[in-house]
């Protein structure tokens, strides 16, 4: 089923906010995102006839953006800040034992397609450090294995809930 198809009032009423149709791309890119788990070429294409503009275009905008990903992703994505302010305070014990309780390294996933692990730079919450963002919502102060657990727990059950989840933070205002 095409996203026109699947999400066509919620697409039109984008479109309808814009005075030039391409200026909804990002929004459409996260819809695209959500409803394949991550941004394949007949995806970036299919939002491309859309916005009526050329599949290169959308190519480039996907590659520019770190919250949109071109490969799959889990249902998670735990990015990590290991800037200066959140390395003194315990970034890379925090990577480190996300890598140990998920049995992946950076950039990878967890088997069950539940956790993605990254690292990134500056999530703008230094006072917190060390900081987690676990699709676009942050957790603070992540200096023992037992806040770690606890929050890897919290995502696991929402994911398993039923929770609707968006990897690109779609229904964040919701």
């Amino acid at each position: 089923m095409s996203l026109i198809e699947k999400h066509g009032a919620e697409i039109e009423s984008i479109i309808a906010r814009y005075p030039h149709k391409r200026s909804a791309i990002l929004p459409l890119l996260f819809i695209a995102q959500d409803e394949y788990g991550y941004l394949t070429d007949a995806a970036m294409r299919e939002v491309a006839t859309l916005l009526d503009m050329p599949p290169t275009d959308v190519f480039e905008v996907a590659g520019f953006y770190s919250l949109l990903y071109e490969q799959p992703v889990g249902r998670w994505v735990l990015q990590v800040c290991d800037d200066v302010p959140c390395a003194f305070c315990g970034a890379e014990d925090l990577i480190a034992a996300l890598q140990a309780k998920l049995g992946i390294a950076v950039d990878q996933t967890t088997p069950d397609g539940m956790f993605t692990l990254q690292r990134v730079k500056c999530l703008a919450d230094c006072d917190h450090a060390p900081v987690l963002q676990a699709n676009l919502e942050y957790y603070h102060d992540l200096t023992t294995p037992e806040k770690v657990d606890a929050v890897l727990a919290e995502l696991r059950r929402r994911a398993e809930s039923g929770e609707k989840l968006s990897i690109s933070g779609r229904y964040a205002d919701r």
